[in-house]
């Protein structure tokens, strides 16, 4: 939520509750939660096993069943603690969450502890009792992963009629009313299908979409030859912005996972809509681009905590052991530290990028699979020289 960049905010200044996070007087500055006197966004991969075999999975998910998962009595503990701690948001993710033992009282038990509350899920197990539950429930959001159209999709999750499955349960969410969107992970073989994909959203009035960039992490660590060139994502960026302006406030588009892009849309913005620049700049630095470790937490399968779902390669704490704020003020663990005053540690183009306070040095876990070192640029930073002013 906080990390993802509204293409339509930017544009069309429109208001979502996501909105509500990322663009708060203070929060670019916040070292602990969203804004002040606040918790950040948590993710919370709830259980390791999934129907499908994604290959980009960060938490390599598979069928099987795991011990030493968060029991449903720590799992209410652990809600317990994020309300205690001021947390607006939770991300129930896995794995597939809808395979999470008591998953609907868990969604409910964090409804009614005043914790807006998503689900990221495959959508294939979406069925017409599930969405009217959810819906009963006051779940905030359903995000839906559609990574191309039909067979690609398949190819990339692993699993035939997977495709036709998350559209069926795109199309349950619709039916009984519960707010759900895309979302749709950007890579080599998928990218020249996201005319398709703003077709599909068009056609079954789908309100929302993330578009993320890859993370290699976990079986994704694989994929930095599925990457796209930055040429090619600064077209996929183009297509973006101009169906952002197209579409309008009717349909929220978002991006993840690179604040390169927020940027390119300021850079674009002078180019051509210049009536917006001022404002789009103003959001930007309010926002103060990538916060992992900050605004955004992650909690995985068994309560270890993380700076982010992608960076599971350091940990602070469990909280099974210790209360998750406690945790998350306290620990004296180097890499939490360092995230929290970063722009002194970052190297490379990331150390002399004007757009510093903007970007925030964009993902750390990419620069350490590509570099071994958690502080050099972020490889997947697609601005030129000359457009972050090194030269």
């Amino acid at each position: 939520m906080v990390d993802m960049i509204s293409i339509t905010k930017l544009l069309c200044n429109s208001e979502n509750f996501g909105d509500s996070l990322r663009y708060v007087e203070g929060a670019s500055v916040e070292k602990y939660g969203v804004s002040p006197g606040r918790g950040p966004v948590v993710a919370w991969n709830c259980t390791k096993t999934c129907n499908l075999k994604c290959k980009h999975c960060y938490a390599s998910s598979d069928s099987n069943r795991y011990e030493g998962e968060l029991t449903l009595n720590e799992s209410k503990k652990f809600i317990d603690d994020l309300r205690e701690f001021n947390v607006p948001a939770l991300l129930f993710s896995g794995g597939e969450p809808l395979m999470k033992d008591n998953i609907l009282d868990l969604l409910d038990y964090a409804s009614k502890s005043k914790i807006r509350s998503t689900i990221s899920t495959n959508g294939t197990l979406l069925d017409k009792d599930i969405c009217k539950s959810l819906k009963k429930i006051n779940l905030g959001y359903v995000g839906v992963s559609l990574d191309g159209i039909g067979s690609n999709h398949d190819e990339f999750r692993g699993v035939k009629g997977a495709f036709d499955g998350a559209l069926r349960g795109i199309r349950n969410c619709i039916e009984a009313e519960q707010k759900v969107g895309l979302r749709f992970t950007i890579n080599k073989n998928n990218y020249k299908e996201l005319e398709d994909i703003f077709k599909l959203i068009k056609e079954e009035k789908i309100p929302r979409v993330c578009f993320y960039h890859l993370v290699y992490s976990g079986r994704g660590s694989k994929m930095v030859e599925e990457d796209i060139s930055k040429e090619e994502t600064r077209q996929v960026l183009d297509l973006i912005i101009s169906k952002a302006i197209e579409f309008g406030p009717s349909v929220e588009i978002l991006t993840v996972d690179n604040h390169a892009d927020a940027v390119y849309t300021y850079l674009k913005s002078l180019e051509k809509y210049k009536d917006k620049s001022e404002n789009i700049l103003k959001l930007l630095k309010t926002n103060g681009g990538n916060r992992s470790g900050m605004a955004f937490a992650n909690v995985d399968f068994y309560g270890n905590v993380h700076p982010d779902q992608f960076t599971w390669q350091h940990t602070f704490g469990n909280v099974k052991e210790e209360k998750f704020g406690s945790i998350w003020k306290n620990s004296n663990n180097e890499i939490l530290t360092g995230l929290r005053n970063r722009k002194e540690l970052l190297k490379g183009r990331c150390s002399q990028c004007k757009w510093l306070n903007v970007c925030n040095g964009n993902f750390r876990t990419r620069a350490e699979s590509v570099y071994n070192d958690f502080w050099a640029e972020d490889p997947a930073c697609y601005l030129t020289d000359e457009e972050i002013k090194i030269i």
